[in-house]
């Protein structure tokens, strides 16, 4: 069984759903910002060691 009200209930669902639409835009741009910054910190580690043998043999033996 659904209730429905009057013409008010569906400009309020419309509403709402613009509402929820523009917080997922909203949710969505702070997450490619975050991944944007995690990326670029990531770009800032140096990717070699001040010793370039080491680690360059590995014993397998124990």
């Amino acid at each position: 069984m659904e209730i429905q009200g009057g013409a008010a209930s569906g400009s309020s669902g419309a509403t709402l759903e613009i509402k929820s639409l523009q917080m997922a835009k909203s949710q969505q741009e702070r997450d490619g910002q975050a991944t944007l910054q995690l990326l670029e910190s990531a770009a800032d580690v140096p990717s070699s060691s001040s010793s370039p043998n080491l680690g360059s043999v590995v014993n397998t033996f124990a």
